[in-house]
């Protein structure tokens, strides 16, 4: 089995960044690396699962908006968090210009439990469209204002 030598991973980040300031770009660059794993079947063995918790936080101003019943609209208010109740969304009546916009304001979205199902009805395919992120929250879960 053949290891990566430290050093040479090293001296190829070092490379890339000094690459990078060469020629100043205008946005922010990333790089992507990728891990080959001897001896894995990815469809047999579902040994990698979970997420991992990162050093840096990739969106310190992440803006996220409540789509919930009465008890997370009630937890998101104690924290601080933008909400929106069934009501709101009702107002909306799936007028793509609002639905857009509401999309644009947030970076993602998280729903209760109870009225996951009513979002498509209620906004239509709007916030999909527009690549946020959707995620639910059972019912009985408390908000964490991280």
């Amino acid at each position: 089995m053949s290891k990566l030598q430290s050093e040479a991973l090293k001296d190829a980040i070092s490379q890339i960044v000094g690459d990078a300031k060469e020629k100043n770009r205008k946005f922010t660059e990333t790089v992507e690396l990728q891990i080959g794993l001897k001896n894995y079947d990815p469809q047999k063995d579902k040994r990698f699962s979970g997420s991992v918790k990162l050093p840096h936080i990739p969106r310190p101003k992440m803006k996220v908006c409540m789509l919930g019943d009465a008890q997370h609209v009630e937890e998101a208010e104690k924290i601080g968090l933008d909400y929106m109740d069934v009501e709101a969304l009702k107002k909306m009546n799936k007028n793509k210009k609002l639905v857009k916009k509401l999309a644009k304001k947030y970076h993602a979205f998280l729903a209760s439990e109870a009225i996951i199902k009513q979002i498509p009805r209620l906004l239509g395919p709007g916030l999909n469209k527009a690549g946020n992120s959707l995620h639910w929250l059972p019912t009985r879960s408390l908000l964490n204002p991280k």
